[in-house]
């Protein structure tokens, strides 16, 4: 879970304190709570988690500014949606007529390495998808079709032809296994082995399919209905149980589906913000304006107080990425550009150096 402590406290350093003084205070308390050393694998977390953002330029001043909620903090995770130091973020989600999948941030996190540990079951397949930004935000379905060896048709899978049945194996006896021996200058030498008529499953059919030939499995050409959840994030990826590839008499593989997101024209997203530029003139910017300011949600209007300087940050709250979990988004950052006019007319030049005259601490345009 992201901490709601203060970064600043977690690190035992100032507001004002400098990069420097950042980077020291890090290493300090990472060495002295790291969970090799005996510390507290929460605790040497939260650290990370207040250093990714404090050593940041861009992400301290959002964090100074908004808290928590200017560097998307979701109250599920890491602020930036990838774990600490990496580390994968599984996360269950409901594929309706699919069964359950679970979503990863990378191929062999979470339950991909317990999928190798089962036995007698197909083979495991991946493919790719490519979406848009505005999909990734709101959610999408796509149809997936591939290739794959899937269940026999015509025997289930079982490799007999129906109205058969299955009888224990002659080579082996029923046993699965078959035993070699090997003349050394020691003695005999016995080894078992896996019998490689019925693969040790100590049987084989009266009759082999007249379909797959004793195969179990056909390959076939399939198109699946993938539901992507709200929030995904480039790289992420679904796992959905057995729609793998097919095996004689045992479950199927997975499918890993790897999602990439393209790039929008006019966002980009860390974590559950959206963030964008927006230009005003030096006069708007001085005077003050109300600016229209295109969002995934469509046009919003957003005031620009007086005397906004450059690079000032503003949050459009709730018009950022949904949280995968739960019901609430994440903010829309919106960075003020002040540009500053090239060709002056006489008259314009006349008005800045009247203006320069009356306030000695700006320069003279002559």
């Amino acid at each position: 879970m992201a901490t709601t402590r203060d970064y600043y406290d977690i690190l035992g350093v100032k507001k004002d304190a400098s990069a420097d003084e950042i980077k020291k205070a890090f290493r300090r308390s990472a060495v002295e709570h790291h969970p090799d050393r005996g510390g507290e694998e929460a605790k040497f977390k939260e650290i990370n988690e207040a250093y990714e953002v404090l050593k940041d330029t861009d992400k301290r001043k959002r964090y100074d500014q908004f808290g928590h909620a200017g560097v998307g903090g979701s109250g599920d995770g890491s602020p930036f949606g990838g774990g600490f130091g990496g580390q994968s973020q599984n996360i269950n989600f409901d594929f309706g007529d699919l069964g359950l999948g679970d979503i990863f941030s990378s191929f062999f996190g979470g339950g991909g390495q317990q999928t190798q540990q089962r036995q007698a079951r197909g083979r495991d397949v991946e493919a790719t998808v490519e979406i848009s930004f505005d999909q990734a935000v709101f959610g999408t379905e796509v149809d997936l079709t591939l290739s794959l060896e899937d269940t026999c048709e015509h025997c289930k899978g079982k490799t007999v032809e129906p109205g058969y049945e299955m009888k224990t194996c002659d080579q082996c006896k029923g046993s699965g296994q078959v035993v070699s021996v090997t003349r050394t200058v020691f003695g005999n030498i016995q080894q078992a082995s896996i019998c490689p008529k019925c693969h040790g499953s100590g049987k084989i059919p009266e009759k082999v399919c007249s379909v797959c030939h004793g195969k179990g499995t056909q390959s076939k050409r399939q198109t699946i209905q993938l539901k992507i959840p709200a929030g995904i994030d480039d790289g992420a990826t679904i796992r959905l149980r057995e729609h793998g590839e097919a095996i004689a008499n045992g479950p199927k593989g997975d499918l890993y589906v790897n999602v990439r997101v393209k790039s929008h024209k006019h966002f980009t997203r860390e974590g559950d913000l959206i963030l964008s530029e927006e230009h005003v003139g030096m006069v708007e910017a001085a005077l003050g304006t109300e600016i229209e300011v295109d969002t995934v949600d469509g046009p919003v209007n957003m005031k620009v107080p007086a005397g906004t300087q450059a690079g000032s940050d503003f949050k459009l709250s709730n018009h950022g990425v949904p949280h995968l979990r739960g019901n609430s988004r994440g903010a829309h950052i919106v960075t003020i550009i002040v540009d500053t006019p090239t060709k002056l007319t006489k008259q314009q030049k006349e008005l800045l150096q009247a203006y320069a005259d009356q306030n000695p601490r700006h320069k003279s345009w002559g």
